[in-house]
Formats: structure tokens, C-alpha cells, sequence
């Protein structure tokens, strides 16, 4: 094939109409296009071009004006936050106490379940679980524990604020720690406690530290100022009935309540309680008690308003006194440990001999209780234990599972989950 005489095509030559295209030339096609396919020869009263132009340039217009719009507001977001984060110290907040070493926080992508991990592969499970210096959450992701040994509970903190993990006791007393939701490593809020015990929405902390008693709250991981009052020695913290503090009295003393709201001193102690398991929405405790002729264990439903006087109880088999045990979230079941070493799930809505029921292996750790309604909690061989109280009802032993990950000798620990 022959080339005539100034012909291109595109990889030899220029090409003969320039690419660069005006905005009226643009115009002047689009009517030629339009006018064309219209089938009466006179002019029309509506002009199609034009009304598809003006409608480009209105759309146009208004995405430029949205975009400028956007870009305001973030600049005021972003000129505010600077404003509130590099404002002067200590002017119109709350004074904070932070015991440890906050310092290396920096806010960092959260992990995904993407991210690869290494070592033991995941461990998982309906709640988030902790191995040895590994963190294994429900999602599938894991991360390493800096510096965090030696787990005794851990509970998580609500609205994706982290998580509260107490040490178990050692010659240098319990620690605290606040795991950061964003991957940066774990910081000493407690270090060298008698005891400590976290509430369980995770936003309150007690500990007795000394010859004190001291409770505050934990908000972004720090511990805000809160209240401090002398106790007899050997009194510790066992748990929270809302703001209140629930306090063991030394020498089989009983339990007492600390409002410390209110201010003052804990009240006069009861000495029938003998353990305390978890608070009902309405508020009652859940505890051990020392009740009937002769004097056995029983489960009691307790008024923290009238230094814990029991509201109703219930007895059956015989119950250990070790604590050990955790009360769903709606309040209707109890999980505890029966003085024959195996657990036990007590109804709380029908109490009597009618309403406890076997529940598969005794508890060594603590208990948590998913949304769904069942209780984790690990066993003397560190296997994991599932108990669904329908099941049970029907008729069924819960058995322990080996988890994937877990070396031998190593016991888990089930996170608590956050209650709304």
C-alpha cells in the first residue's frame, strides 16, 4: 500500500488535527450534533445544547462550591483541635493522677485482621483471651504484650478505649496495666498495690495501696484524682455495686460498703458474707452467705443500701467459699465452684435446690460472660470452657477444649467483655 502525500498516523509524523480542543469548539460541536438529528428544519424554540451546556456549567459549579465547602470545615476541625490540644495546662479540666509511665503514647492505624502475625497462631474464641505475653482478640488479630507478665485478669474498656489488665500478686504487690486500642505498647498505671479489682464497664478502678483504700476512674488511660480514706490493715477491694466499692474485712471479718460518693469511711461490715460474685441491674449483689441451721454456704441476693443484708438466699450442695465465680449480664445466672471442685450454674430468678444445675469442670481463673449468654471461664489444665445455660438446663456437662496456640503449662485468661 501506497502512503499519499501528507498522511500520518500515529507513530510516524504529527497528527493532523491538534489534540488541544477549546471550550467553543467543544460548544460549536455539540450544537452541530444536536441540530442535526432534529427533524423539522425550522429552528427550534428550546435550545437542546444550550440547555445541556448551562446544566454542565450549574453542576460544575455547585461541585466546586461543595468542595470549597468541605475544605472549610476541615480546616476549622483541624484549627480547633490544635487549639484544644496545645491550650494551656490545667485550665477548666479535672486534675488527673497518672501512677506510671505515659509517656511514648502516640496514636498509630489500629491492627487488622490482616496483619500478620507471629509465632503461635491465633487463638480464638467468642471473647478475647490472653496467653502468656500475647493478646489474642475474638476478631483474630494479635499482638505482643510489652513488658506485661504474669496475668490475672484483664477486662476490656468500653467505647474501643483499650483494655485493663491487673497482674496476679507477687513480692512487689499487683500491677495495672492500659493496653492502647491503637497497637502502641502497654503503660504502668498501678505498680506495687496490696490489691486491685476493676468494675465490669471497665471505667472504674480500686486498689488499697498502703494503709489506704483508693478508687477513681479510668478515663483515656489515665486515672482520674478520686477518693482515698483509711482502712484497717488487710481490708481490700472485691468488687463495685455501681460507684460503690465492695470491701473484704481482714480475719473473716465479712464484707462491707464503701460509698465513696458520699464521702466517709466503708460502713459497718457484714460478717455473714463470706464472698461477692457481681451486682443485678437493679443493683442487689450477688454473694456468698452464711445461712441456716447448722450454718452452710448459700447463694444470697444482697441490699448494698442496708449493709448487705440479705434479700433472699438459696442453699443446695455444698458451695466452696474460694470466690471464684461470675453472674451474667442480665443477672440471671450465677457460675461458681461447688466444695467438690466442679462448677455449678445457679439460677438467680428461682432460688432454691430446683434451681442448681452441674456445669462441667471447676473455674481456676475468672469468669466472663459473652453477649450471647454463655460464661468462658478456664479450667485447673488450662483447657477453655464453654457453659450455655440452655444447654446445661437440657441436661448437658460442659467439657474443656484445648486451645490452638497454647504451650503446656500456660492458663489462659478471658477477658471481660463490656457491659452497657
Amino acid at each position: 500500500m501506497t502512503r499519499t502525500p501528507n498522511s500520518f498516523d500515529n507513530r510516524t509524523g504529527a497528527p493532523e488535527r491538534p489534540f488541544p480542543v477549546t471550550e467553543d469548539e467543544l460548544e460549536r460541536a455539540l450544537r452541530q450534533t444536536l441540530a442535526g438529528r432534529v427533524a423539522t428544519p425550522r429552528p427550534l424554540a428550546a435550545d437542546p445544547a444550550g440547555a445541556v451546556l448551562r446544566r454542565a456549567r450549574r453542576t460544575g459549579r455547585r461541585r466546586t462550591l461543595t468542595g470549597l465547602a468541605l475544605a472549610g470545615v476541615a480546616t476549622v476541625l483541624v484549627t480547633t483541635g490544635m487549639a484544644q490540644l496545645g491550650g494551656p495546662a490545667g485550665q477548666g479540666g479535672t486534675p488527673t493522677v497518672v501512677l506510671g509511665d505515659p509517656r511514648g503514647f502516640s496514636a498509630s492505624p489500629l491492627p487488622t485482621a490482616s496483619t500478620p502475625v507471629s509465632g503461635k497462631g491465633p487463638v480464638r474464641a467468642e471473647l478475647d483471651l490472653i496467653v502468656g505475653p500475647w493478646l489474642d482478640t475474638s476478631g483474630g488479630e494479635r499482638r505482643e504484650l510489652t513488658g506485661v507478665s504474669g496475668v490475672d485478669r484483664a477486662q476490656r474498656v468500653p467505647d474501643y478505649g483499650g483494655w485493663l489488665v491487673t497482674s496476679a500478686v507477687t513480692p512487689a504487690g499487683r500491677t495495672l496495666w492500659w493496653v492502647p486500642p491503637n497497637g502502641s505498647a502497654p503503660q504502668v498505671l498501678l505498680a506495687g498495690a496490696d490489691a486491685v479489682v476493676v468494675s465490669p464497664d471497665g471505667r472504674q478502678v480500686a486498689w488499697r495501696d498502703g494503709s489506704h483504700l483508693q478508687a477513681a476512674a479510668v478515663v483515656g488511660g489515665q486515672i482520674l484524682a478520686g477518693s482515698r480514706v483509711a482502712a484497717p490493715a488487710g481490708a481490700t477491694p472485691v468488687g463495685f455495686a455501681g460507684d460503690a466499692v465492695l470491701v473484704r474485712q481482714p480475719d473473716r471479718g465479712g464484707v462491707s460498703v464503701w460509698r465513696r460518693a458520699e464521702g466517709g469511711v466503708p460502713g459497718a461490715a457484714n460478717p455473714d458474707v463470706l464472698a461477692v460474685y457481681g451486682a443485678l441491674p437493679d443493683g442487689r449483689v450477688v454473694g456468698l452467705v452464711s445461712a441456716g441451721t447448722p450454718r452452710q454456704p448459700c447463694v444470697g441476693l444482697l441490699d448494698p443500701a442496708r449493709g448487705l443484708t440479705p434479700v433472699r438466699t438459696g442453699c443446695g450442695p455444698a458451695l466452696a467459699t474460694d470466690g471464684l465465680g461470675g453472674v451474667s449480664a442480665d443477672g440471671r445466672w450465677l457460675l461458681l465452684n461447688t466444695a467438690r471442685r466442679s462448677a455449678l450454674l445457679v439460677d438467680l430468678a428461682n432460688l432454691g435446690a430446683a434451681a442448681n444445675h452441674p456445669a462441667g469442670p471447676a473455674v481456676a481463673g475468672a469468669v466472663a460472660w459473652t453477649r450471647s449468654g454463655a460464661a468462658l471461664h478456664v479450667d485447673a489444665t488450662g483447657g477453655l470452657v464453654r457453659v450455655r445455660p440452655e444447654q446445661v438446663l437440657a441436661g448437658e456437662r460442659p467439657t474443656a477444649s484445648v486451645l490452638d496456640g497454647v504451650a503446656p503449662g500456660e492458663r489462659p485468661v478471658v477477658v471481660g467483655d463490656t457491659r452497657s
